[in-house]
């Protein structure tokens, strides 16, 4: 089941709900209750409870959720029951990480091509792909229908690459550029940024 009016921040903490299921699976366990999700998650049981049932019931009282279907409904709530194909812009330090990075394939997501606009770069390796020209982007999304891209380029260069992106029929975008960018309403944009975490972290050091 999915509602249009969930809050994104509940959307958001489902992630964190399927990666522990996942781990807990991987440990051998079969049922679990919204109090083990809450200890290992830090969040308290009744927020969970209250998140999942956005979604429908997938537990009893009593008698906890099933570890696998729970995992099952969540990733089909979150449209990770099937592989995302992914481009991603950008092949410096950062990108050549993301390339090489093993751990998206069994989380739905991989990553199908890699592109820049250095010529220097263009058709060496990086991982297991080849360094396409930034300039084919868009032929080479719409040909292969891809709809989520990774953006791993300069600040300076986020938004006219994000620019391309949507043009091209990109419809999620992950901003690994320390700035902001402008996209239509019907682009998703989501946001990593190492050094505000870190700035968030600090405050609350003692």
């Amino acid at each position: 089941m999915r509602s249009s009016h969930v809050p994104d921040i509940v959307v958001g903490r489902l992630p964190l709900y399927l990666r522990a299921l996942n781990h807990m699976q991987a440990e051998g366990n079969e049922i679990t209750s919204s109090q083990e999700l809450g200890e290992r998650l830090g969040i308290s049981s009744a927020q969970i409870r209250k998140d999942l049932s956005q979604f429908g019931e997938f537990g009893k009282q009593g008698t906890g959720y099933n570890i696998g279907y729970l995992s099952d409904q969540l990733r089909s709530i979150l449209k990770v029951d099937r592989v995302w194909d992914v481009v991603l812009v950008g092949v410096g330090d950062l990108g050549r990480a993301l390339a090489n990075y093993a751990g998206f394939l069994d989380r739905g997501f991989r990553i199908y091509s890699i592109f820049d606009s250095d010529p220097k770069k263009i058709g060496k390796r990086a991982g297991d792909f080849t360094i396409q020209d930034a300039a084919e982007l868009r032929k080479a999304i719409q040909a292969d229908d891809i709809q989520v891209a990774m953006l791993a380029v300069p600040s300076d260069q986020a938004q006219a690459a994000a620019d391309a992106l949507v043009e091209a029929g990109i419809r999620a975008i992950l901003c690994y550029a320390p700035t902001s960018i402008t996209t239509p309403a019907s682009v998703r944009v989501e946001y990593i940024d190492p050094v505000l975490h870190l700035q968030h972290m600090t405050y609350h050091v003692v």
